[in-house]
């Protein structure tokens, strides 16, 4: 199974019901991957190996268990039945019901099938997005806060680093005491150097930011032409 690739799971024990509809599949784009399997192990079923369910509910008492399958499972199915007293077309929560035809047939489930697939790729895709925005969201809001704080620490650093270098030019100062100023200038000065790199962060938030700027006006600009 190629990653990025929809597969179809086929519920029917008929080999023509599944020749039929594989290859009336619309041609565009690359073809899902068919798994085949007798709607009797329909009870079976696990919702992440397979991304739309075609299943044949001819046989009434075949259709309720691929239902109740079907609709455990959570996944899109399409459930083809030939009952002349139920509608043509029903929805019910995740699953399609289409009453089998010779106008319809395998045309129609084929196209809608690829239809639900298109839908459910184009949700995972602004799932996914909402997802990364989500995430640059909370990092540029650390970034924020990191920058924020960069110029406060570092202006207590300056002065720390400053009192240090005055207390060391004090004449006969205890050697103890030479030795912790030294000590605190030192660290200072390594918290300074360590502080300074995030200055490079404001840098990027800026640029960011004006392209951000711009993207939106050259949206703007399209939209409006």
């Amino acid at each position: 199974m190629k990653p990025n690739r929809h597969t179809v799971l086929i519920l029917s024990s008929d080999p023509a019901f599944s020749r039929e509809l594989t290859e009336s599949w619309p041609k565009g784009g690359e073809a899902p991957e068919f798994v085949l399997l007798e709607e009797d192990l329909c009870r079976e079923l696990q919702r992440d190996t397979y991304d739309l369910a075609i299943a044949d509910g001819v046989n009434p008492e075949k259709r309720t268990n691929l239902k109740q399958a079907l609709a455990a499972a959570g996944k899109p199915a399409i459930v083809i039945h030939s009952d002349t007293t139920a509608d043509s077309c029903g929805i019910h929560g995740p699953i399609l019901e289409l009453r089998r035809s010779l106008q319809s047939w395998p045309a129609m489930p084929a196209l809608l099938g690829r239809e639900i697939l298109r839908r459910t790729q184009a949700e995972s895709r602004a799932s996914e997005s909402d997802r990364l925005h989500n995430a640059a969201d909370a990092e540029a809001t650390l970034g924020r806060y990191m920058v924020e704080m960069y110029h406060t620490v570092n202006n207590a650093l300056t002065s720390v680093l400053g009192n240090a270098e005055l207390l060391l030019l004090e004449p006969g100062l205890p050697a103890a005491v030479q030795a912790q100023a030294d000590t605190i200038r030192n660290m200072a000065l390594r918290l300074h150097e360590v502080f300074q790199r995030f200055s490079s962060i404001e840098k990027e938030l800026s640029l960011v930011a004006r392209q951000s700027g711009k993207g939106a006006l050259a949206r703007a600009a399209a939209s409006g032409s």
